[in-house]
């Protein structure tokens, strides 16, 4: 169970069992992560919830690096441009003048 998360360089932390009426409670979270949290009624259940937390928080995180957007100088317009020319010759950038 824990092999997984050894791979991907998390320590799974696991919390002393509670016991209830409907039998054990099994508690863990990430300790890299510690609002990744799950309760069940077996380990394996405890870990499979990490797992699919993690995979979730991962995609997350993924989506927003793409989403991020790399400054270039087509993203200026000429006047900036000029503000922070210093003499380089611009990357992709084309200037036609009307």
């Amino acid at each position: 169970m824990n092999e997984q998360f050894e791979a991907l360089h998390l320590r799974v932390v696991e919390l002393p069992i509670e016991f209830t009426q409907s039998g054990p409670l099994y508690g863990a979270y990430l300790r890299e992560l510690p609002f990744i949290t799950a309760q069940a009624n077996t380990k394996q259940q405890v870990y499979r919830q990490l797992l699919e937390q993690y995979q979730a928080y991962a995609q997350t995180q993924q989506t927003k690096e793409e989403e991020e957007v790399e400054m270039t100088s087509s993203l200026l317009n000429y006047e900036d441009l000029l503000k922070y020319y210093d003499g380089e010759t611009f990357d992709g950038f084309e200037w036609h003048e009307k």
